[in-house]
């Protein structure tokens, strides 16, 4: 599966444009985790806490994408973006969506 945040793939043509595929997860905070990020907030410098929650829900929410555009038998995902909203205090929806696509090699 080709995943690009780009409107076309090098080398091949869209042939089909099978729909708008999406993938989201919803995260909330721990409060283990606050208590660290505050005291790194006084000190300054990244907070490698929220860094790491963030970072593994943008990998559910495109694993999820993914497998929405393996169900419709794309061989790619074109145009990838990644949105976030906060839900709640304290929760934050992930979205991962692009457009998937069937490809043909160019000649």
């Amino acid at each position: 599966m080709i995943i690009t945040t780009t409107e076309y793939v090098p080398g091949y043509e869209v042939i089909e444009i099978l729909g708008i595929v999406k993938g989201s997860t919803a995260r909330t905070r721990h409060v283990g985790k606050d208590i660290l990020a505050s005291l790194r907030n006084l000190v300054g410098g990244e907070v490698v806490e929220y860094t790491k929650l963030i970072g593994e829900a943008r990998e559910q929410a495109l694993d999820r994408m993914i497998e929405e555009a393996k169900r419709l038998g794309a061989d790619a995902v074109i145009g990838v973006r990644f949105g976030t909203t906060q839900i709640m205090q304290g929760v934050a929806e992930i979205l991962a969506y692009g457009t998937a696509v069937r490809l043909k090699k160019k000649e």
